[in-house]
This record gives C-alpha cells, sequence and structure tokens, in this order.
C-alpha cells in the first residue's frame, strides 16, 4: 500500500472514530450523567472534548496529506513525515482521551503527557509536507 492510500484509509476510519467520540459525548451530555458533567469533573469535560476535536482535525489532515500526495505534480510524501502524522493523530488526542479517563483531584490522568510528543510529531509533518511541496513547486519541469 502506498503512502497516499495508508493517510486516505486511516483519515477515513480515524474520522469515523472521532466522530463517534463526540456523539458519544453528546449523548453524556443529553443524559446529563454526572460521570462527564459533575461539578467535580471539568478536567474530564475538557479532556475528552479535546480528544474529540484534536482527533477531527487530525483525521483531516491525514485526508489532506493523502490527497495531496495524489494531486500536487513533483511532490512526494516523505516517509518521516507520513509516519510523524500518523504517530500525532493517535497520541495527541490518545492523550487527551487517557488524560481525561483517570482524572485525579482536578488534574488529567498521567496519559496526557502523550500529547507533547503527538504535539512535536505534528509540527515536524506538517512542516516536512510544506518544506517538500515548497520545493516540488520550484523545481523546474
Amino acid at each position: 500500500m502506498n503512502l497516499s492510500t495508508r493517510h486516505l484509509r486511516f483519515g477515513w476510519w480515524s474520522l469515523l472514530a472521532y466522530l463517534a467520540l463526540g456523539i458519544a459525548l453528546e449523548t453524556l451530555h443529553g443524559f446529563k450523567l454526572g460521570w462527564y458533567l459533575g461539578v467535580g469533573n471539568e478536567m474530564r469535560r475538557l479532556m475528552l472534548t479535546l480528544a474529540h476535536a484534536h482527533g477531527t482535525l487530525l483525521a483531516l489532515v491525514n485526508l489532506a496529506a493523502g490527497l495531496t500526495a495524489r494531486t500536487v505534480n513533483g511532490f512526494s510524501l516523505a516517509r518521516s513525515a507520513s509516519h510523524a502524522l500518523l504517530g500525532s493523530a493517535v497520541l495527541l488526542p490518545g492523550g487527551f482521551l487517557l488524560g481525561g479517563w483517570a482524572v485525579h483531584g482536578g488534574d488529567p490522568g498521567p496519559g496526557v503527557l502523550l500529547v507533547p510528543i503527538g504535539a512535536l510529531l505534528l509540527l515536524y509533518g506538517v512542516g516536512r509536507i510544506a518544506l517538500d511541496i515548497t520545493k516540488a513547486g520550484t523545481e523546474t519541469r
């Protein structure tokens, strides 16, 4: 499977998963469950909302990477950028999800430590694609 196809498959499946998470959170909100809406659970609610939002966004970033690799002449998706984007789409929202699942007092759980690692991977992946696509646009054909 080429990298473009991998990002398109991953993007669509992760979009489905993170949209389902969003629907589950709306359901928890609708039923006013204390585990999610209780006064002492603001951190849990924030972390789970951030997991949904970041996961959805990163699914779209992966779809954009896959489509870019297929449609831009002279551009080739670097394997390192591909791995970084895929890793960030798992670690960043996953860290928020784990951090919100086991809240200790008013602090997120230790899973939140995955968030900065995912953020750095995202920064590298997007930066590498931006550099490579700029080079592809300036090269003579």
